[in-house]
């Protein structure tokens, strides 16, 4: 008994003194916090000029002018237009309105020489169902419009036919009851003891592209997987090939079917030979959802947070941007995705335009839904599917976050909110340093802390982070990284030469992504030439010793001087050095110019004799050099992956009238990417490290010197002057120390999701 008392009078004691500690540690932590102030949120930084409002004439459509152009084009009795999201193929729909891009001389004249604004316009897609065909307007002015154009052969040379059009939200609809009619009600038994399915319990379908083999065809290859999260890597074997060509759905058809590796002209079919006990039946096994994102381990603690310490030093007007000595302005097209224009280093443009314009995977597989994939998904919408960004994961916590609205596929805009967001970020390694050792003693160095402007595009199963990064050197880079799920196929005989088993029965499938980009780079002007800069071993006499010879690598350079000879193909050897260049020289003597630094570790294109090629040309080029045209404003288009073999924009006839580019206004498309070899990595999720690729745009001989030499970011140390903070802002880190301000963490991106019903 004395034991107990004495063993419960410790732990008392104890107790009594770890409160007491913990109060104390309180205390002092509040005391210490009490004195440190609030980092500020406002800019703290003398930016070069004054946001400038003229941007606006690249500004995204605002809520209200969708509403206006929307309004406008349905009262229009003549068109006959409906804006149900759930229109029929059959009915007339109003599918886009998107920002109709003014013509560069005319915004050049206004953003540079006080000329008229251009008169903004919108563009409005409309699917004639009951017409067979496409119509693509130009609507405006905004606001208020009065006026619409039919621009289609304008834009495309050609009528569109009907059957180039996207899969809207009103055909899906009918998809998914055509299909519960016509495969799942009738092979109840298969399904349930094969998957399990049953009325609460159903598959989810993922459609192979394209859809068909030729023009005019509309025959979709749909897979069946688990209805799970990450339901991509859950393929159960069963795969139906729709005929939904015509825009009335009672004329719809199964044309085949795929069970365990097995072909079936009917249904019907598939329900007498399972019966008949001639097919290898799958028995339905429960597994585990190895595609769960749901952490394994409970988190625990922080990543490493970044904040302002002296306040942001970049500032957002409208749609512009202001950095230390950049500036820009900035859109998000719903089709291809994320765009900046107007790009400016120290007051001087250096880009007109640099922008998303495709995004292309080639698939190989053995199984029908995948063996003639090809995604381009622009046709779906890049920029549709950039939803809210997760403060903290997908962006830093701190940074500044940007709502956009859209108008694709629906019956009013949606606001999408924190779709983009926009951060300084230091990278982790010094932009330049270099300590003296020899001679005398010194260091002199400068962080690499350069401007970040994202948004994430999550569509189907691959999720793409596209950067636009801008760095105290004078460079931009542009990038993109893939994450996301794979797609996968049933594992059969055969499957192995397309790809890796990387759960069970699951084969992840070999692939391509290409990525192009277009790079209007403006040097001092619009009259630019394309050079290109290499090396070569140069067998040299010594010129002392002249018997001797060394081989010695020596500068090559060439001007290209015709848009086919700057067509720099990937099956060729590219110079390394490739420049946009103007005619006026740097203090040194050399053309001041911007070099194409292309990242890329793409696999084959597709062979031109293959007949959907046409659709993905600009895929032949690591580097493309044209004369700008207005009218060759994309490399890609809406229309291309449902009408491959005729599609409304070949890229490649940019180059065949081989016009010159000499002192001309030249734009680049670059082609970036990866192949991609799944592996047992990949599951649950693709990681962003090495999946993806971009292009660098860096002066060369652009400046007389780095520019970064007189940023306020630059450090320079000496002996005895290590604590002096006169050129090392590190040594006052201290003192400037301030407590960084937590917004509240908030999310609404499942606000802005497809919905199948109203």
């Amino acid at each position: 008994m004395v034991v107990w008392r004495m063993t419960s009078l410790v732990k008392w004691i104890l107790i009594l003194v770890g409160l007491i500690s913990v109060i104390a540690n309180i205390v002092i932590v509040c005391l210490y916090s009490g004195r440190l102030p609030k980092c500020s949120s406002k800019p703290n930084h003398a930016f070069m000029g004054k946001h400038n409002e003229r941007s606006t004439v690249f500004a995204d459509l605002s809520a209200d002018e969708y509403l206006q152009v929307r309004d406008y084009m349905s009262n229009q009795k003549d068109l006959d237009i409906s804006v149900n999201a759930l229109t029929k193929p059959s009915g007339n729909f109003l599918f886009l309105i998107d920002l109709s891009l003014p013509r560069k001389a005319d915004a050049l004249g206004y953003l540079d020489n006080n000329k008229p604004k251009p008169v903004r316009e919108a563009t409005a897609v409309v699917f004639y169902g009951n017409r067979g065909h496409i119509k693509e307007y130009v609507v405006g002015p905004l606001p208020n419009p009065i006026y619409h154009r039919d621009v289609t052969v304008e834009r495309y040379k050609e009528e569109l036919p009907i059957n180039a059009r996207t899969v809207t939200i009103g055909e899906y609809a009918l998809i998914f009851k055509f299909i519960n009619d016509e495969v799942f009600t009738k092979l109840c038994k298969i399904v349930k003891e094969s998957f399990d399915v049953s009325k609460d319990k159903t598959l989810n379908g993922f459609e192979g592209m394209p859809r068909g083999v030729k023009s005019g065809e509309r025959q979709t290859w749909i897979s069946f997987f688990r209805d799970l999260s990450g339901m991509y890597i859950h393929p159960v074997g069963l795969e139906v090939l729709i005929n939904h060509e015509s825009t009335n759905a009672s004329l719809w058809s199964v044309k085949r079917l795929l069970y365990n590796g097995q072909y079936f002209d009917s249904v019907e079919d598939l329900i007498k030979q399972y019966d008949a006990g001639t097919v290898t039946k799958i028995v339905y096994n429960h597994v585990q959802n190895y595609a769960s994102l749901k952490p394994k381990s409970k988190p625990t603690g922080l990543s490493p947070q970044q904040f302002y310490a002296q306040g942001k030093r970049f500032s957002v007007k409208n749609n512009h941007v202001m950095y230390l000595e950049w500036s820009f302005a900035f859109g998000l097209s719903s089709l291809t995705g994320m765009r900046v224009f107007d790009i400016r280093f120290k007051g001087e443009r250096i880009a007109y335009e640099l922008s998303v314009q495709e995004a292309m995977s080639v698939y190989g597989s053995i199984t029908p839904g995948m063996i003639l994939t090809k995604f381009l998904d622009s046709s779906i919408g890049i920029g549709r599917f950039a939803h809210e960004l997760v403060r903290g994961v997908d962006c830093p916590y701190a940074a500044t976050y940007i709502d956009t609205f859209r108008y694709i596929d629906v019956s009013a805009p949606h606001r999408f909110r924190n779709s983009i967001c926009l951060f300084e970020h230091n990278t982790g390694r010094p932009l330049r340093r270099h300590f003296s050792d020899f001679f005398s003693n010194s260091y002199g160095g400068m962080v690499n802390s350069a401007l970040v402007f994202r948004t994430i595009t999550a569509i189907g199963n691959y999720d793409y982070l596209w950067d636009f990064i801008f760095y105290q050197s004078g460079s931009v880079e542009t990038n993109v990284h893939a994450t996301g799920y794979i797609s996968s196929s049933f594992n059969v005989d055969g499957n192995l030469k397309y790809g890796h088993k990387v759960a069970e029965n699951t084969i992840g499938n070999i692939h391509t992504h290409f990525i192009n980009f277009k790079v209007d780079l403006d040097v001092l002007g619009v009259e630019n030439v394309f050079q290109t800069k290499d090396m070569k071993f140069m067998n040299v006499s010594l010129p002392w010793m002249p018997e001797r010879y060394a081989m010695v690598p020596q500068l090559v350079e060439a001007q290209l001087k015709t848009e086919k000879e700057a067509a720099l193909r990937y099956d060729t050897k590219t110079p390394r050095y490739l420049h946009i260049a103007s005619n006026r020289t740097n203090r040194w003597g050399h053309q001041r110019s911007y070099r194409l630094q292309v990242v890329s570790f793409t696999g084959d294109s597709l062979p031109e004799t293959e007949p959907e090629e046409k659709s993905m040309s600009w895929a032949r080029y690591k580097v493309a050099i044209t004369k700008h045209k207005d009218s060759e404003q994309t490399s890609s288009s809406l229309y291309s992956q449902n009408n491959m073999w005729t599609p409304a924009v070949d890229f490649s006839k940019y180059i065949e009238d081989d016009e010159s580019i000499e002192n001309q206004d030249l734009v680049a498309w670059v082609t970036t990417g990866f192949l991609h070899i799944p592996h047992a990595e990949d599951i649950p999720n693709t990681v962003t490290v090495g999946n993806g690729g971009g292009v660098i745009l860096r002066p060369h001989n652009y400046f007389d010197e780095d520019p970064s030499i007189h940023s306020p970011d630059g450090v320079y140390i000496s002996p005895g002057s290590e604590g002096n903070c006169e050129n090392n802002k590190m040594a006052c880190l201290a003192e400037d120390a301030c407590s960084p301000v937590i917004e509240p963490f908030t999310y609404n991106g499942f606000e802005g999701t497809m919905k199948f019903e109203e």
